[in-house]
């Protein structure tokens, strides 16, 4: 019996967003840039990993959507301030 193996994309986005909104609150922008360039790159890959979701049976969905959560919590953060000021 072969097992099918989850969703690496929405694995990706999840660890990927996770580091983002972890490094957002650095001051000085340093958060800004490497949280707010690491959301970008979970925001991708979520997307990629829902559609290949869609293929894989539903295999990796809720890994994409908390991926997404990350991303929209770390721009959340940015916009209020996070990443820019002490």
């Amino acid at each position: 019996m072969q097992t099918k193996r989850s969703n690496p994309w929405a694995w990706w986005a999840f660890w990927i967003g996770l580091l983002g909104l972890v490094l957002m609150p650095i001051p000085l922008f340093i958060g800004l840039i490497l949280g707010g360039g690491l959301a970008a790159i979970a925001a991708i890959l979520a997307i990629i990993a829902l559609f290949k979701s869609r293929h894989a049976g539903g295999r990796g969905i809720a890994p994409a959507i908390v991926a997404g959560v990350f991303v929209l919590l770390t721009y959340g953060g940015i916009s209020i301030g996070g990443g820019v000021i002490w």
